[in-house]
């Protein structure tokens, strides 16, 4: 790595110099459908009309949100959100009794379709989104990267890294795909396109 670069992204950095727009949106999320994720690119604007939409497509009544989630995400959804924290968490069967998870996330490869969670407020504890049966994840088109050096790079490994590519998935000893093995058996992403 060459020394004037920063091992990490410094508190409060912005991830305008890290990312680039249109073939890597494109390619992030022809990535996503390959891995059998749901994709739609929103406006800014309507981020809430969307993840109401989203909700209500799926079905999903009570959703848990980590503390971090914008409360405006959740105007004019009818979903109960449910709130969890270290301090207060959910216990494994309130999750399994849920029908989702809403969450940011901290950064986004292309190359690899991969979403990066760090466990940041916006993104809560880890066990919120491998036990719900479905992830919907807001992503940022400022937080997408081309490649996994780039996003190590803006990365605190210190933290705990979950690094989703798609939906959770496995092969049985036949090689027939098993879904929602090891996590959400549904992943969709809300990628939130920047303002002209």
């Amino acid at each position: 790595m060459p020394p004037d670069e920063p091992a990490v992204r410094a508190p409060g950095r912005g991830f305008a110099d890290s990312h680039a727009a249109g073939p890597t949106l494109d390619v992030f999320e022809d990535r996503l459908r390959d891995y059998k994720a749901q994709v739609r690119r929103v406006p800014a604007d309507r981020v809430a009309a969307e993840v109401a939409a989203a909700l209500e497509r799926r079905g999903a009544q009570r959703v848990v949100a980590p503390p971090g989630v914008p409360d405006a995400w959740f105007d004019g959804a009818a979903a109960e959100r449910l709130p969890d924290s270290r301090e207060e968490p959910l216990s494994v069967g309130d999750l399994n009794g849920v029908d989702g998870v809403v969450t940011g996330c901290s950064v986004a490869i292309a190359e690899t379709g991969t979403i990066v969670l760090d466990g940041s407020p916006d993104q809560g504890r880890r066990a919120i989104t491998l036990v719900p049966d479905y992830h919907l994840c807001v992503v940022r088109a400022e937080q997408v990267v081309d490649g996994v050096p780039q996003a190590v790079r803006l990365l605190d490994p210190a933290r705990p890294l979950t690094w989703i590519s798609g939906p959770s998935a496995t092969s049985d000893i036949e090689l027939n795909r098993v879904e929602g093995v090891h996590g959400p058996r549904t992943l969709e992403v809300l990628l939130v396109e920047a303002a002209p």
